[in-house]
């Protein structure tokens, strides 16, 4: 195809959790996405904008960002599972709107399934995106609820420089050795920084913030950028502050999650669903952390060909 501003965006290498939009047409959009599909490529995604006419290039999650996406929390209900079909499209203004989800509830009957709850996670992403990207999730995909969870990691005062190692062995024992360390350090400071000599591998978290949306009601447009419900700071400047967070978010219910024509009867619609576990998140986070604090290692780990 011709010189596409599009196609070259996703041809470049890209570093995880990279969020790029550019200026295209729907038809150039399927040409781009054609080709991804014909090359069975898992990354980059794409998603596109029908009321802004622009494409969004999203590069693969890093283990922080995918590893706190929705959870299939246990003991709510059978019926339940996360949605394994990330793309979705609907038809708004005079062209569609094509977007990529973290993760969703789904509630699956013998008809089919039935989008119930969104997820997005961002790791530094700017706030206008992941609100327009949840706010789609409930008004285009009609989502009883939406959860935003906003991942700030601090500035990495450093870039590290690649490291080279004279055998493959070599190296994967260095990379072990980083790994043990960084793991040490986490269980001083459970939200970083993490570093080895004057190297920074993941800076400090300094804000982590969960955010619930809801529609205005059943005829609110799919174009609709909504504002939050409730919004909860939950970790700041490195220390975790969640302790008045209530464990379900406050308003997140059976009846999110489950087709209310299900639950006639049941009295159990307005039951919490415990989306939210302090143990839970402090473990999965420093996880999470840990695994893409290496990643970046790995990345800048090479074996020296001579």
């Amino acid at each position: 195809m011709a010189h596409s501003e599009l196609l070259a965006t996703v041809r470049r290498s890209l570093s995880p959790d990279t969020h790029i939009e550019v200026r295209a047409t729907r038809s150039e959009y399927e040409r781009v996405q054609e080709i991804l599909d014909e090359e069975d490529a898992k990354f980059p995604t794409l998603q596109y904008d029908g009321f802004r006419k622009v494409a969004i290039v999203e590069a693969a999650p890093s283990p922080l960002h995918g590893d706190m996406d929705a959870r299939d929390r246990p003991n709510i209900k059978d019926g339940i599972s996360i949605s394994n079909d990330r793309r979705n499209t609907r038809d708004t203004g005079d062209t569609s709107t094509t977007r990529n989800w973290d993760g969703a509830l789904t509630y699956l009957t013998r008809e089919g399934g039935t989008l119930m709850v969104a997820v997005e996670v961002g790791l530094s992403q700017t706030y206008g995106s992941l609100r327009a990207a949840i706010s789609f999730s409930v008004c285009a995909l009609r989502c009883r609820v939406g959860i935003a969870m906003f991942i700030n990691e601090g500035d990495r005062v450093t870039v590290p420089t690649v490291r080279y190692y004279d055998t493959r062995k070599e190296k994967l024992s260095a990379i072990r050795e980083i790994e043990h360390d960084l793991d040490s350090q986490l269980q001083v400071n459970p939200f970083g920084p993490l570093r080895i000599g004057e190297e920074t591998w993941f800076g400090k978290v300094t804000k982590v913030v969960l955010e619930t949306y809801r529609p205005e009601d059943e005829t609110t447009p799919p174009e609709s950028l909504l504002d939050p419900k409730q919004s909860f700071t939950i970790v700041e400047n490195g220390r975790f502050v969640g302790g008045e967070v209530p464990p379900n978010l406050a308003d997140i219910t059976i009846g999110d999650c489950i087709p209310t024509h299900i639950l006639t009867g049941n009295n159990i619609e307005a039951t919490p669903a415990n989306f939210f576990q302090q143990d839970w998140f402090e473990n999965t986070f420093r996880f999470a952390m840990l695994a893409t604090a290496m990643e970046r290692v790995r990345d800048k780990s090479k074996v020296q060909h001579v």
